[in-house]
Order: structure tokens, then C-alpha cells, then sequence
């Protein structure tokens, strides 16, 4: 069974971050063949900064099998920075309640056979970790942008999803934004309860 832990690259103990560079390298780099600069099998961008927030799923063995990466977007991030043109006609978001999600991942952990179900309750576990972490920040939102077929995945979990334009191609691929609403279809779909939720239920939010 996996294990999540979240916080900054100085709240990853136990050399989690660098193993995590390591993972992000594996996956996005000799296995997906994206173009990005490395160093020395790292795979780390200016976004990696302080104040970067990491959720992080791994085995018994502390070894990396999943991640994703949430920044405000009250400062500077990713698709704001790099891909801005995949907004459309729409304006860059930027706000302190909507954090944008990137460098998403899963993989099964090493030494393990999975089945297909076994796979697809992982994947839904570190998306739910990554919206709760995002809400415990104050997100109401989240904004992000992949390949078309992750929106399809998103779909199937019940999460609420939506694009913000038409696909764009990068690298000869369909790439598109998309939001990701922090609502109570996305909270339920997930099997999350927030601290807000637990406050209206008790009738202290009115």
C-alpha cells in the first residue's frame, strides 16, 4: 500500500526530495523523453523553489513511486511562465485560491505486479492527497495542463474537470490546460472530508 507525505523540499526528510529529483528524472525525462535540462540524473526547474509544495507517494520501502507539484498562482509558475498561450483567449489566473498542479505522476512501485485496479486505486489515492493538500492551502481551484489523456482519467475518477481551450500541439503532442474545481463533486468523487466540511456539518460555518 502506498504512503503519501507533503510539505516543502525542506519539510521532505529523510532525503525524499533528492529521491524524488531522481523519480522525476526516471519518469519525465528517460521515460517520457520531455527536452528539460538536467544535472547529474536530478531533474529539478526554477519552480522547484522554497516555498514549492510536494505531494509525494511512496512504498514500505521509502522509495518514490508518484508525485505532483502545487504553486500559487499569485506568483510565478509553470504554465504562467512557460506556456501561457495554452489559456487561449482566457487571462492567466492569479490568485492565492487558485494553485496550479504539475509534474504529476504514478508509477508502480518497484519489485511489485500490480492489477489494473490495484493501479487505479494508487492513482486516485495521490490525486485526492494532492486536492486535499491544495485545500488545506486555501485552494478552490487548481489549474494544470497534460496530455489529453489525463483529463480523460480525471473524468472517470468523477472529479470536476473542464477545459480552459482547445488543445494546442507541443513536441508534436496534444497538450491542453484544464481547471480542476475544488467542490463537493471533486471532494466526494475522492473520498475527502475538509476541516471545512467537518465545520458545516457541525453548523459552525454560516
Amino acid at each position: 500500500m502506498l504512503q503519501m507525505v507533503s510539505g516543502t523540499r525542506e519539510q521532505l526528510r529523510g532525503g525524499m526530495e533528492v529521491s524524488l529529483a531522481q523519480y522525476r528524472h526516471r519518469v519525465f525525462i528517460r521515460e517520457l523523453g520531455w527536452p528539460l535540462q538536467t544535472e547529474e540524473g536530478l531533474e529539478r526547474d526554477s519552480f522547484d523553489r522554497a516555498d514549492t509544495l510536494y505531494v509525494v507517494a511512496h512504498d514500505d520501502q521509502g522509495r518514490v513511486c508518484g508525485c505532483g507539484r502545487l504553486l500559487p498562482t499569485s506568483g510565478p509558475y509553470l504554465l504562467g511562465e512557460v506556456f501561457p498561450g495554452l489559456m487561449g483567449d482566457i487571462p492567466l489566473p492569479r490568485s492565492a485560491q487558485i494553485w496550479e498542479l504539475s509534474r504529476f505522476a504514478i508509477s508502480t512501485p518497484e519489485g511489485m505486479r500490480l492489477t489494473g485496479e490495484q493501479a487505479w486505486r494508487n492513482t486516485c489515492a495521490l490525486m485526492a492527497d494532492i486536492v486535499r493538500v491544495a485545500s488545506e492551502q486555501g485552494a478552490e481551484r487548481l489549474i494544470a495542463f497534460s496530455a489529453v489523456g489525463n483529463e480523460r482519467l480525471l473524468r472517470r475518477m468523477g472529479v470536476n474537470v473542464h477545459r480552459v481551450s482547445a488543445p494546442q500541439l507541443i513536441d508534436g503532442k496534444p497538450v491542453l490546460a484544464f481547471w480542476i474545481e475544488i467542490d463537493e463533486q471533486t471532494l466526494s468523487a475522492l473520498g475527502i472530508t475538509t476541516a471545512r466540511q467537518v465545520d458545516a456539518g457541525r453548523g459552525l460555518i454560516t
